[in-house]
């Protein structure tokens, strides 16, 4: 099967060419085939019901219709003449495309954009692919325009006068008049973690939740949350205190926030089609190779770790996804910067590890990362994400931060992460190495930045 796909002034509406094959028995063609229709650009979007609708005269003429949900419309039999209104909220709001169908057409009408045709010959059957099931209830969220709006002014081939047209439908509104529908928003989970404070600078107009607002672990308000409002969910949220996590209560903590929560993201992710960006650690390693690469086998150490590694493999199984795995984060709030400053301030002169090796990752590296990925519309998958430069111990960041603070880099004494630890209870085992690989991140076009130790 040989497959085009064509982008038009509608952002998201696409023309998809399909070849048909005749002889003298009639014709054949493949309507919706998965594989080589997203290979060719076609968005994977999980159709789960088909419906037809036979016009048996020419001229007859129905919409402008904007249903919430995405959908592939051609035709079965007979010609049509299609025309596609933007009515989603933004620059493109009122952009209008015309384009005469047959059966060798397809086209993709994402959520949104309303939809109408006219038929060109008798006995049209129309076929639309649709990636929700019908609802009554989801009437009141179309969005309509008027077929005969001066405005949008579509050349229908037979005049309207002349057409057959639904009384409901010539009663639609003009443009001006007209429901504009909300674009799906970003949603951030942990807002105002680290990670979380870093992705609201980016994305402002992002809803923003929390374990106050939003328990991913209590099926009510999970059932209460509006998910069908958004079209990317970033998941900011863990638990991430590896030594608390093994701990009786902490355990069951770890487990619900980085492993549980996922889990219930990644069903509503496969409910409500949104894209579910999330955030993995190097501690679903063991540490025993020097870099670590997407495909290397997972051997938590921790139960941290173990957490993690359920909720990254939770998130795998959902078609539109990003898993985006890092190290060693620092920005706003608690983190091993801030504490080294502290003590300098306070004339501490700590011992820090000198045998644990990785790379800092700044939230802002991280954060930009994943707006990379969302906007330059990256395959998807899991991608590892760290700072740039060479590796480093916690004992060379923290002389960093002192010599940075006034202090001498000697007030900060080296030593093996079995003295560290030595007589101290429910420490969580770290990874010695902990360095990502960043080849298939900068594959995309997306270069860390490396900024100067302890800063």
């Amino acid at each position: 099967m040989s497959v085009t796909v064509e982008t038009t002034a509608i952002p998201g509406l696409l023309v998809c060419r399909l070849d048909v094959h005749g002889d003298n028995r009639g014709w054949f063609k493949e309507n919706w085939q998965r594989a080589t229709m997203v290979a060719a650009g076609l968005p994977d979007f999980q159709p789960v019901q088909n419906n037809m609708s036979f016009n048996a005269t020419r001229g007859t003429t129905r919409g402008i219709h904007a249903e919430p949900w995405d959908k592939l419309v051609s035709s079965a039999q007979g010609r049509y003449f299609g025309a596609w209104v933007d009515l989603r909220e933004g620059e493109s709001y009122g952009t209008v495309v015309t384009l005469e169908v047959d059966e060798s057409i397809a086209v993709f009408v994402p959520r949104g954009v309303g939809n109408s045709y006219q038929t060109l010959t008798d006995n049209v059957t129309y076929s639309y692919l649709v990636n929700d099931h019908w609802s009554a209830d989801k009437i009141d969220s179309y969005a309509y325009v008027n077929l005969a709006d001066p405005t949008l002014a579509i050349a229908w081939p037979i005049p309207l006068e002349q057409a057959e047209l639904s009384d409901k439908d010539r009663a639609h509104p003009l443009l001006a008049d007209a429901k504009r529908v909300a674009r799906p928003r970003v949603l951030i989970l942990g807002a105002h973690g680290q990670l979380g404070r870093a992705l609201v600078e980016l994305y402002p107009d992002a809803a923003q939740a929390d374990i106050d607002s939003l328990d991913l672990t209590d099926p009510a308000q999970v059932d209460a949350w509006p998910w069908s409002d958004f079209g990317v969910v970033i998941n900011a949220a863990a638990f991430t205190n590896v030594d608390a996590a093994e701990t009786p209560d902490g355990r069951i903590a770890a487990w619900k926030a980085n492993a549980t929560a996922p889990a219930t993201l990644a069903k509503l992710a496969l409910a409500h089609r949104f894209t579910l960006v999330h955030v993995s650690t190097d501690y679903v390693f063991d540490g025993t190779h020097e870099i670590w690469r997407e495909d290397d086998d997972l051997a938590p150490l921790s139960v941290y770790g173990q957490s993690k590694a359920a909720g990254d493999l939770a998130v795998s199984v959902v078609p539109h996804h990003y898993i985006v795995r890092t190290s060693w984060v620092v920005g706003q709030g608690k983190n091993f910067i801030a504490t080294m400053e502290s003590l300098a301030a306070k004339g501490v002169s700590p011992a820090v590890v000198d045998d644990q090796t990785g790379r800092l990752t700044h939230t802002a590296t991280l954060a930009g990362a994943i707006r990379h990925l969302l906007e330059t519309n990256a395959p998807y998958g899991l991608y590892n994400c760290t700072d740039g430069g060479e590796a480093v111990t916690w004992a060379d960041v923290a002389q960093a931060v002192y010599v940075r603070s006034g202090r001498a880099a000697t007030d900060v004494s080296r030593v093996s992460t079995a003295e560290y630890y030595a007589g101290k209870e429910n420490i969580a085992p770290r990874p010695a190495h902990s360095l990502l690989d960043l080849t298939k991140l900068e594959a995309t076009g997306y270069q860390t930045e490396t900024y100067p130790l302890g800063t």
